[in-house]
């Protein structure tokens, strides 16, 4: 979660690049000839990336062996039950096993320490039984130097704790060895080529004030999901994490799933369950800061402030009140890389949504700092060129051991070739998140009427990404939910959500408008926005109020940590009419592909009457953003002639519209240039409505068969 707002980054028309590619990280140059003053500073992040490759290669045997540390460190057990246990704890003169299985004697089972600063210890079985048994507590017990007590902690590559608040905030490890496996019944489904992702978090899933389940969530959530249309899934909060209202970013166990929501296996079956319908799931992976905490987390571990971590001030954020790694570290990066593998290998995760990635960008972490797009901004000594190299290097490793893995980054400052491939001297990611597109909205609900929406600012906004760069877009993710803002309905309607979203209540015209605009807002962004789309649980029906995770600020209440799906499915509540839009968004994208389609053809930014028109995969989308005006035969422009049909208005019955358009009626394109189109037809715009049009013949399945949709 950046506490930022992004800059517009600098939009950039350039050719693609030649069939030579130079081989020294410069390569995106071809693409983006504004990065030719810069070419020092991309020789230098690539040169730094080949070099730990090659350390890696020539020490490690390689990225797919290196990024296998959860094999090597933690707790590992033979076939014949034989335990072994290695922390890295270099600072730490001598280290203990201790637990449950030995009374917690501190002097009972010392671990051996090489010359790398790693202790072991191998326990052999017990009557052919394992030493440990499962589920019991364990930590290490260190002896440091300075340090008249012992350093006890948790060990640091732990798969499993427990928290009881009855008793302490401070987690428990515990040593997890299940005698039954799970098995995955269900491969990876393929790598979706246009990404409809559905932003959820398994706590607040349900409509009861309590904290809901892995099981509750497979079994109550994800058929809402694949019903909606969605095809890829984005679970927040499920690395362990020290403090529930954190939204899941202060991790102290990057190896265990949270146990808040149930054990391991309910995780893995709710990964399963979503292949099983289709579903690509991602994680949101949190590496670029880490949860201070001394006693449950990696802080201090073994009583050094250097161990995981930058030193001093370099090794702590602000803001965030958390600790922040040492990218430029061999076991550092280690850690990190094998972390990803962990959750792609143990959970069978498809990829990952990168969090505060311009944190792990820039030496200020983009606190206090705006972005003005300018290329300079990106380069020099502002830069942490380990931060940007550990990122090469994640995107390398999982795109080359998982070629269908999807990599996204949540960066507001629009660094560029973030989403270029190394080869070419990019980051690596697939996609970036769009964060000014929720900015821009919430800043106009906030602050200008409704008659003084810039038409072409909002296009900009929404096409404003550089070329060959993909953006997921979206009008309201969980960061617009939080408390302290409003969803995007909220702001909308306000006070009449709480008296007028029955269909026995007036439809007033503050109901009206806002479920208007709350339709519009999600098909423009939908359409024009980006190379995918996201949602945030809940808000594809206008979720009322925000999202507060208990706290001592609130009473410890769960009244707005949960989901209320009861409201949309009360059929006698307008939420329903804009669930069902979201849902018709979703399974036109899925016939039509406009997301991966190539970027819109914007016709038309009409100030005066507030009309928008663009063409994308072979679609007319047509938008009239005006407070009062309906405009008679609306001549709009279009390239490819023929017979149009309407298959998307949002003015219909079922969506909560007032139904003024005859969707049964058929457009005829004139061979007379308009906008810049080689042809136009005519059209009947209500005010606040956005109609999508397609060529007749694509409507008809025998002719489906035979073409390609527009794409």
């Amino acid at each position: 979660m950046d506490p930022l707002n992004e800059a517009a980054a600098d939009s950039v028309t350039v050719a693609p690049p030649s069939n030579e590619v130079a081989a020294d990280g410069t390569g995106i140059c071809q693409l983006d000839p504004y990065l030719d003053p810069y070419k020092a500073s991309l020789r230098s992040r690539f040169s730094k990336a080949q070099q730990w490759i090659k350390t890696i290669n020539d020490n490690e045997g390689g990225l797919e062996n290196f990024s296998r540390g959860y094999e090597k460190f933690g707790f590992l057990i033979t076939p014949d039950h034989t335990i072994t246990y290695r922390e890295w704890a270099p600072n730490a003169m001598r280290a203990y096993l201790i637990g449950d299985f030995n009374g917690w004697n501190r002097d009972s089972h010392e671990m051996q320490k090489n010359s790398f600063g790693v202790f072991e210890i191998s326990l052999p079985p017990v009557n052919g039984r394992p030493a440990i048994e499962h589920d019991s507590k364990i930590k290490i017990s260190m002896v440091v130097p300075n340090d008249h007590a012992r350093a006890e902690r948790l060990p640091a590559w732990i798969k499993r704790v427990t928290q009881d608040l009855s008793v302490s905030p401070i987690y428990d490890a515990r040593f997890w060895n299940p005698p039954q496996k799970y098995v995955f019944k269900n491969p990876r489904p393929p790598k979706p080529a246009s990404a409809r992702i559905y932003e959820a978090h398994v706590g607040i899933s349900s409509p009861e004030q309590k904290v809901a389940t892995y099981k509750e969530f497979t079994h109550n959530t994800l058929p809402r999901i694949r019903d909606l249309g969605y095809n890829t899934i984005q679970l927040m909060a499920i690395m362990e994490h020290a403090y529930y209202a954190s939204f899941g970013y202060q991790i102290n166990s990057f190896f265990a799933a949270s146990s808040r929501y149930g054990p391991p296996d309910d995780l893995k079956e709710l990964v399963d369950t979503a292949h099983g319908m289709g579903i690509t799931v991602l994680l949101d992976m949190v590496h670029s800061h880490a949860s201070k905490n001394v006693s449950d987390g990696l802080n201090m571990f073994d009583n050094s402030d250097h161990l995981y971590f930058h030193e001093g001030q370099r090794g702590r954020h602000e803001l965030w009140d958390s600790r922040l790694f040492n990218y430029g570290s061999h076991e550092v990066l280690r850690f990190l890389l094998s972390n990803l593998r962990f959750w792609m290998e143990e959970y069978s995760f498809d990829g990952f949504r990168f969090d505060g990635v311009t944190s792990m960008l820039y030496l200020h972490h983009g606190i206090g700092t705006g972005f003005s797009g300018g290329y300079h901004e990106y380069f020099g000594p502002n830069v942490d060129e380990d931060g940007v190299v550990y990122l090469m290097l994640a995107n390398e490793m999982l795109h080359t051991l998982y070629p269908d893995a999807i990599t996204i980054a949540e960066d507001v400052s629009g660094m560029p070739a973030l989403c270029i491939k190394l080869s070419l001297g990019g980051i690596g990611f697939d996609y970036r998140l769009a964060m000014a597109v929720p900015d821009l909205y919430i800043k106009w609900l906030k602050e200008k009427q409704d008659i003084d929406w810039d038409m072409g600012q909002l296009c900009f906004t929404l096409t404003n990404r550089r070329h060959g760069e993909k953006t997921i877009a979206y009008a309201e993710s969980h960061d617009q939910a939080l408390v302290g803002d409003k969803t995007l309905l909220f702001w909308l309607c306000d006070a009449q959500m709480y008296t007028n979203m029955s269909t026995l209540s007036e439809f007033t015209p503050v109901i009206e408008r806002g479920l208007a605009l709350h339709k519009m807002i999600r098909c423009i962004t939908h359409g024009l926005g980006g190379e995918g789309y996201l949602n945030f649980i809940g808000n594809e029906f206008g979720h009322p109020e925000w999202l507060d995770f208990p706290r001592e600020g609130n009473g410890n209440s769960f009244h707005y940590a949960r989901r209320q799906f009861n409201l949309v499915d009360d059929q006698s509540l307008r939420y329903r009419f804009l669930n069902e839009w979201d849902k018709t968004l979703q399974w036109n994208e899925e016939k039509y592909g406009w997301l991966h389609s190539p970027q819109a053809y914007v016709s038309l930014k009409n100030e005066n009457d507030k009309v928008v028109v663009f063409e994308r995969a072979g679609l007319l989308w047509i938008f009239n953003f005006h407070p009062s005006s309906s405009f008679t035969d609306y001549r709009v422009g279009v390239d490819v002639p023929g017979t149009y049909r309407i298959v998307m208005n949002s003015d219909k019955p079922g969506f909560g519209g007032l139904g003024r358009i005859d969707e049964g009626g058929r457009f005829f394109t004139t061979d007379f240039g308009w906008n810049g189109r080689g042809n136009f037809l005519q059209v009947y715009l209500p005010t606040r409505t956005a109609v999508v049009l397609a060529l007749e013949e694509t409507l008809d399945p025998k002719w489906k068969g035979q073409q390609s949709l527009g794409f």
